[in-house]
């Protein structure tokens, strides 16, 4: 008599945990760029979702329901170290900038020895026009020396809209290059909203973006909308805030 055997099928193999692997991608990313700043902005939201793709990926695991549990547990560790990077390398940044702006120094220049600066606007416009200098300049600690050397009053757009110009100038004292860019700047008005740089139809020696080198100077002219009573200056890479600025009226 024949006995037939049955053989038990094998268990199936849990395929890998695609959250878990997608994790630990991102991990890789977040850590590689977590200390650069101004992308370690992103850095921060990959290290996030790397880090609930890669838990939930280790939980699955864990239950038995996939596999790669070596390949999750690193993602979310990995994660981790992103994530404690960028908020270390970003208060790092946020102290050496402080450092840079804390020593500003304001030292006062006669605004009788300033040229009244001169509009290059129609007839009308020139007559209303005032010419004031602000005779102050203010050195930052990197030795970048910045002067609002005039400024002039009832100029008019292309549309009869009122413009501001603000001459300004940069001299780098130190002894490393210095950035300049006319995105630096704002202008405030009596009512506090401060506003960049507007376009001007008969604007000229407009002040454009370069490095300067040491030793070098720069000026140029700013044009802004409206009526300005002060002139601020923030660096427009690091966007922390405007520290320096001036009274105009």
């Amino acid at each position: 008599m024949e006995t037939n055997t049955v053989q038990a099928a094998p268990a199936a193999h849990p395929s890998k945990s695609g959250l878990g692997i997608a994790g630990f991608v991102l991990g890789i990313i977040a850590l590689a760029t977590s200390f650069l700043p101004i992308i370690n902005n992103f850095s921060a939201l990959l290290a996030v979702i790397g880090f609930v793709l890669a838990l939930i990926g280790t939980i699955a695991c864990v239950k038995g329901r996939k596999s790669g549990k070596g390949l999750s547990i690193a993602g979310v560790v990995m994660n981790v170290i992103a994530f404690v990077v960028v908020l270390a390398t970003q208060s790092m940044y946020s102290s050496a900038i402080d450092d840079a702006f804390s020593g500003t120094s304001v030292a006062p220049q006669p605004a009788a020895d300033q040229p009244a600066s001169k509009a290059p606007a129609s007839d009308e416009a020139a007559d209303d026009a005032q010419a004031a200098a602000a005779g102050n300049s203010i050195t930052l600690k990197n030795g970048l020396v910045l002067t609002i050397s005039g400024v002039v009053t009832g100029l008019q757009n292309y549309d009869g809209s009122p413009i501001t110009q603000v001459s300004v100038t940069y001299q780098n004292n130190g002894n490393s290059q210095a950035s300049f860019n006319p995105y630096d700047w704002k202008a405030e008005d009596a009512q506090g909203a401060q506003r960049s740089q507007t376009y001007y139809s008969n604007g000229e020696n407009e002040l454009n973006s370069g490095t300067l080198a040491a030793g070098g100077t720069v000026s140029g002219n700013l044009y802004f909308e409206g009526d300005v009573v002060k002139v601020l200056y923030e660096n427009a890479f690091i966007g922390r805030g405007s520290d320096v600025s001036w009274d105009i009226v």
